[in-house]
């Protein structure tokens, strides 16, 4: 099958995701700065999770940029992290609702890590379908930065019990990590088309 439909398809959910997310923001009734003063923590909720979608968003990209055909599997892969994905908006706002409380805290990162894994299969059942040797598979290699960040959610929902602003560091600490870009699956596709010339 061709991944058109899966493109387009993930990238309407993302958009509705992101959206969804937006309008829990709600207007202050007031006229003042002082009137925006509780909205902060979930305005700050809001620009950590806005951040998470587009890193997911562009790293689900390139992913794709690497993929020349998918299956019913990688389907049902890519299903299942828009699943974890669309729970964001829920996590968000619970969060910043409650002020980073440590229970929303510690689902906030337990929904992270579940997006991580759910990217993780999306990754591995790409590698399976189009081999070990594949564009795809040579970029990710052995995926440390992957690796990393799901030590840290797991560090970040422990961490929720005791300091939940420090967790919520953790989870902004992982976006930081990806938000430098991912160059391994571009340096790879130009390489190889510099192959095939």
């Amino acid at each position: 099958m061709v991944k058109g439909r899966l493109e387009a398809f993930s990238d309407g959910v993302i958009a509705i995701i992101i959206t969804i997310m937006v309008l829990e923001l709600k207007v202050p009734h007031g006229e003042t700065f002082a009137a925006l003063t509780p909205l902060i923590p979930v305005f700050l909720s809001y620009i950590l999770s806005f951040i998470y979608i587009a890193i997911y968003w562009n790293n689900h990209h390139h992913l794709l940029q690497a993929v020349r055909h998918v299956n019913g599997r990688i389907l049902w892969a890519n299903v299942h992290l828009l699943f974890w994905l669309s729970l964001i908006p829920f996590v968000t706002a619970w969060m910043g609702e409650n002020q980073f409380a440590p229970i929303p805290a510690a689902l906030y990162g337990a929904v992270l890590l579940f997006c991580a894994i759910a990217y993780l299969i999306l990754t591995i059942t790409l590698i399976a379908h189009h081999g070990r040797e594949s564009e795809l598979a040579i970029a990710i290699g052995r995926d440390f930065k992957g690796k990393v960040s799901l030590a840290f959610y797991v560090v970040g929902i422990l961490l929720s019990f005791v300091n939940s602003w420090l967790a919520c560091g953790i989870y902004a600490l992982v976006a930081a990590m990806w938000l430098i870009p991912d160059r391994r699956i571009e340096r790879t596709l130009v390489s190889e088309n510099l192959s095939n010339k």
